[in-house]
């Protein structure tokens, strides 16, 4: 068998086995849409009838400049996706820690002039005070 021959082979047992799975447990459906792909309907939250989609592919890597491939690694872009969320999770609570401390700031500049115009207040009240008495 040649390499297409041998991937085919794969994409349709792990297709298959899909099928299989996806049916009996949502006792659903399961279609086939194309070589590669799946479909079957399903109901959101909120009871909204909608389709999931399934692709099965059986990548070959990038091209190598040479007519050839540098063969895909599975292991390496998921250590690779981990490290992007990792990253992305970090950026996300920067944000918010950055967006806090603004968010602190804020009342504690609203704190001051709130403090500073009672200050002014209570001074403008003994001056009435003094002023009363002489």
């Amino acid at each position: 068998m040649n390499k297409s021959s041998l991937e085919n082979a794969i994409r349709n047992d792990i297709l298959s086995f899909l099928t299989e799975c996806l049916s009996a447990h949502y006792e659903a459906d399961v279609l086939p849409t194309s070589a590669n792909e799946l479909t079957m309907p399903v109901v959101d939250a909120e009871g909204n009838e909608k389709f999931a989609l399934i692709k099965v592919s059986i990548p070959r890597g990038t091209r190598n400049g040479n007519g050839g491939y540098i063969p895909y690694d599975g292991y390496k872009v998921a250590e690779d996706y981990k490290e992007d969320l990792e990253d992305k999770a970090k950026e996300q609570a920067a944000k918010e820690a950055k967006a806090k401390a603004e968010q602190a700031k804020k009342e504690q500049k609203k704190a001051e002039k709130e403090q500073a115009r009672a200050a002014k207040a209570a001074l403008a009240e003994l001056k009435k005070i003094k002023i009363a008495k002489e």
